[in-house]
């Protein structure tokens, strides 16, 4: 079973919300919790570091898809930071890439433009 926890923290003053390494329909209704606790306040920036990530199913795409939508008209930027290949892919695959900026590392995606 996937590890069910979400934290949200803060990184270089932006707030950001860590996967596990699973993301999938068991656990997807907690990311939905945390990046809705993560937007509250409207930052600017929402980092979500997929950087443990190995294993996200469309449950989980679904609720960064819908999360986005929510976040860029109330002037939310929403990063992703991914490692695994197959997240990267199923990124691309499904064509919502072009969504979100993605990173490499939480480093890149912290630092102010």
């Amino acid at each position: 079973m996937p590890d069910l926890s979400f934290p949200v923290s803060l990184v270089n003053g932006m707030t950001v919300v860590t996967t596990p390494d699973e993301i999938d329909i068991s656990n997807a209704s907690l990311l939905r919790a945390a990046l809705a606790t993560a937007t509250r306040s409207a930052p600017e920036i929402v980092v979500v570091d997929m950087s443990g990530t190995e294993y996200c199913d469309s449950t989980g795409l679904n609720v960064l898809v819908r999360a986005q939508k929510k976040a860029e008209p109330a002037g939310v930027q929403l990063r992703l930071v991914v490692q695994a290949n197959a997240v990267q892919r199923m990124l691309t695959v499904t064509g919502v890439a072009g969504l979100f900026r993605v990173y490499a590392s939480l480093d890149e995606a912290t630092r102010p433009d």
